[in-house]
């Protein structure tokens, strides 16, 4: 039987997570669902986040019988997890900073956070710190900005590259290792190096979320599998965005309905 896979986000980074769980896991279907209409998440009252999210992850869980859930947003994860773990029954795997790898990446002992304003402030981040970069100064970064550039460019629209050197250059000739604490920012990670003039690494943690999702779906089946589906809450998209989503095997878009109160 075909194992399916909901990866759910506010906004298309978690496409940075699908690519990553699909490079290591072709046979299963996905469902990608992003709440575009929402968009920021970070900007969301919490109860707000939680109503969302749980009210869409529930819906296509049932709908179509999901095995795995992929909360693939750093802030719905540090907010939603324990309310959908209490509510469903199958596994739910969210994302956080990849604190602990870039504290052992980085020779400077210097490291940079890049998330959203909402992560960078959450004490769940500063908990991450504590418990694996004790040994180093980490400098932060809180940008809705670049969430849009990523936005952007997955709908053909190109970065802006002055405007980020000038988001970034706090730092310049400082940072040796970035964590991407948002999975709106592997989609310009290549964009974000060419901001600095010195050598960076760049951590993200789409790998060790694929590894992850990998170990608990167990052995998969190869066999013909249904198409991979998109649902979006936005009456309207860009016809560059569709054309992004169906190079990545994701063909139908479907709406998605949030109900008004």
């Amino acid at each position: 039987m075909v194992k399916r896979v909901l990866i759910f986000d506010s906004g298309v980074g978690g496409l940075s997570v699908y690519q990553e769980i699909y490079a290591q896991l072709p046979d299963v279907q996905y469902i990608y669902a992003f709440d575009d209409a929402a968009f920021p998440y970070g900007e969301l009252p919490e109860s707000e986040l939680i109503e969302r999210t749980s009210y869409i992850v529930n819906l296509l869980v049932a709908r179509h019988q999901i095995d795995l859930v992929v909360v693939a947003c750093n802030t719905a994860s540090t907010i939603v997890l324990p309310t959908l773990r209490g509510q469903l029954t199958i596994p739910v795997v969210g994302v956080v900073p990849a604190i602990k790898p870039a504290a052992l990446l980085s020779q400077q002992k210097v490291i940079g956070l890049l998330a959203t304003p909402a992560t960078v402030q959450r004490a769940y981040t500063d908990s991450l710190i504590r418990q694996f970069a004790r040994d180093c100064e980490v400098l932060r970064i809180g940008s809705t900005r670049l969430v849009e550039m990523a936005e952007q460019k997955l709908r053909g629209e190109a970065v802006d590259l002055e405007e980020l050197r000038e988001i970034l250059s706090p730092w310049r000739q400082r940072v040796d290792c970035i964590v991407l604490g948002c999975t709106h920012f592997p989609l310009i990670k290549a964009e974000i190096q060419q901001a600095f003039e010195q050598p960076v690494q760049i951590v993200d943690s789409g790998k060790a979320i694929a590894n992850r999702v990998k170990a608990l779906l167990g052995e998969i089946p190869c066999e013909r599998k249904e198409p991979n589906l998109t649902y979006n809450s936005a009456a309207v998209l860009p016809a560059a965005l569709n054309t992004s989503l169906q190079a990545m095997q994701l063909q139908t878009i479907k709406s998605l309905d949030y109900p008004r109160s």
